[in-house]
């Protein structure tokens, strides 16, 4: 598949290099199954519920890194998250914004270079 390359400054912390369907790349080193990442913090082995059965449980870590803002990217495509799971992150006062994952990875990017409190929740195709 095509591999889209991430441009940015480098700043201090993680960084997505680049984003598969199957695969993403941080700091050199490749990630091919669901991953929480902040700018201090990648957690692996994060295994939550299908997309249209998720709860705020399985976002448990993601919201223990204290972010101001969650990305969930949902793979290569964009697919719909349930209301009730974003209007329950929300009322913690945390951002919740669901996209495609490639897009999810360059917001990140964008975001961390500001020293913005964000943390990335991302999914990779099957």
């Amino acid at each position: 598949g095509s591999t889209m390359k991430l441009h940015a400054e480098k700043g201090s912390g993680n960084y997505i290099q680049s984003v598969t369907a199957s695969a993403v790349l941080i700091n050199g080193t490749r990630y091919t199954g669901p991953v929480i990442v902040s700018a201090e913090r990648i957690i692996t082995g994060w295994t939550p519920r299908p997309i249209t059965e998720l709860a705020i449980e399985d976002f448990a870590a993601a919201l223990d890194l204290a972010p101001e803002v969650i990305l969930f990217g949902t793979g290569t495509t964009h697919r719909f998250a349930g209301n009730r799971l974003m209007t329950t992150i929300m009322s913690r006062g945390v951002g919740f914004a669901v996209m495609a994952t490639p897009a999810a990875c360059r917001t990140f990017n964008v975001l961390a270079a500001e020293d913005r409190r964000v943390v990335a929740a991302l999914l990779l195709d099957p």
